[in-house]
């Protein structure tokens, strides 16, 4: 017998020692991988609750939105249509009164007619509120034309307006929420920046729909951006959320706003 050899109860115990070393090896990998995978999944479950938790927030937003738009609507209506044909019915009325002059029948005539065109206007200045019919005809370029142009007539801001994309009608849906974004946007700088100046500029960016807007308007501190938010962002952000694009502010007290957003 080799005096070299190992011992059967030696070599018995050292395959057990390996044996035992892997089994121990095995069953921590398996408790790392298990753990690890574990940890993956909850974070991917967070994820997607914050998911859920933001398209939430977007869904209320958007009918907060819906709301608000209602209610000035019901209140257009009440404050221009609605008083304007009481007035009428009242004048109507007025007209079956017995031993009416000639000029007194004439002048109830006139405020009749008077009051029903002034309806008939306000009627359709709330129908082109809610769709633009250039836009409903022609598109998101013959819209965006008109509402400069509408900008423009008030005498107190110059627009400038550049477009190098070929928008297809069939997106009609979408391009309105572009509409309400710029129609957002334009409203801010006339109104809180007091701009006398916009630039409107949309093209291609990487395969992107861009608009590139500026204004001349007082602008604010970028710590004073939450403020700024205020102003119809919560709008703004809910539409370019379900054009799955992006928006960016960029502003200096005194330099105007530049924004750009894609969809």
């Amino acid at each position: 017998m080799n005096s070299h050899s190992i011992p059967e109860k030696e070599l018995v115990a050292i395959i057990l020692y390996i044996s035992l070393f892997f089994i121990i090896v095995s069953v921590v990998l398996i408790l790392f991988f298990y753990f690890s995978r574990k940890k993956i999944i909850q974070k991917e479950l967070e994820k997607k609750d914050l998911i859920l938790q933001y398209q939430k927030e977007q869904l209320h937003a958007v009918l907060h939105i819906q709301e608000e738009e209602r209610k000035r609507i019901a209140q257009d209506l009440h404050d221009d249509i609605s008083s304007k044909l009481n007035i009428v019915s009242l004048n109507t009325h007025l007209l079956s009164a017995p031993n009416l002059t000639v000029e007194e029948t004439a002048e109830i005539t006139d405020n009749i007619i008077n009051l029903t065109a002034k309806a008939l206007e306000n009627s359709r200045k709330i129908a082109h509120n809610l769709l633009p019919p250039v836009f409903e005809k022609f598109g998101l370029h013959a819209g965006i034309e008109e509402l400069c142009g509408e900008f423009e007539s008030s005498k107190s801001v110059k627009t400038h307006y550049v477009n190098e994309i070929d928008f297809d009608n069939k997106d009609i849906d979408r391009h309105l929420h572009v509409f309400r974004v710029l129609q957002e946007l334009m409203n801010n700088s006339l109104r809180h920046g007091k701009s006398d100046k916009i630039w409107i500029d949309f093209k291609k960016d990487k395969e992107m729909n861009t608009c590139y807007y500026k204004d001349n308007g007082v602008g604010f501190d970028s710590e004073d951006f939450e403020n700024y938010r205020g102003l119809g962002m919560k709008n703004i952000n809910s539409r370019i959320s379900f054009l799955d694009g992006t928006i960016s502010f960029e502003s200096e007290k005194g330099k105007g706003v530049e924004v750009i957003f894609t969809f």
